[in-house]
């Protein structure tokens, strides 16, 4: 193994070549070691970019979450709280096609390793706060009440479930997944069928 991070260290390439690696032998059976073997690094190195191999497959979610933010920010205070909140995880969840299969191979991974499915319950946290904030600051009230916890949880299992369709029909497409399944929600909140 070579001493020193060679140029190509990046966030993006450890995640590429783990990936490859999850893909050959399985997420349990590699190691932060043989990803930084791949990668010609020390485990360090690795260590400096992912705080642990669960990180690796979540990738850069405070991104995710900054993008959901923002679109929640930029909402128009007339939107319905629902839309806003359907429009702005629709938008924070587009992606350039180069990056779809990545991201499908990321929601299968973290819905099937009981690892990862631990893990995500700190990562769905943040997210939900997200949401969950930006309604507690539309209504006027805290945002542990009871309202804006239940549309955070509302729209992260309407999420989840667009997703897990998606990752599982290679011809969906996300975003239309995404406004089908906040669809149903929006109906089921209107009282309509």
């Amino acid at each position: 193994m070579r001493s020193g991070r060679p140029e190509k260290t990046t966030h993006r390439e450890i995640e590429r070549v783990a990936f490859e690696l999850f893909a050959r032998n399985g997420f349990e059976a590699t190691t932060v070691g043989d990803i930084a073997d791949a990668l010609g690094v020390s485990r360090r190195t690795v260590f400096r970019y992912f705080s642990s191999k669960n990180d690796i497959v979540w990738g850069d979610f405070d991104w995710v979450i900054g993008r959901l933010r923002d679109a929640l920010r930029d909402s128009s205070p007339d939107e319905p709280l629902l839309e806003a909140v359907a429009r702005a995880v629709v938008f924070s969840n587009s992606y350039p096609e180069g990056d779809l299969d990545q991201l499908r191979t990321r929601i299968t991974l973290i819905t099937s390793v009981p690892a990862l499915q631990a893990h995500s319950m700190l990562r769905y946290r943040a997210w939900r706060q997200a949401v969950a904030a930006f309604v507690a600051e539309r209504l006027g009230v805290e945002e542990g009440s009871l309202a804006p916890q239940v549309v955070a949880h509302a729209a992260l299992g309407t999420s989840m479930a667009a997703f897990a369709r998606w990752a599982r029909n290679r011809d969906d497409v996300l975003a239309e997944n995404l406004e089908q399944a906040f669809g149903v929600l929006l109906a089921g909140a209107r009282g309509e069928r």
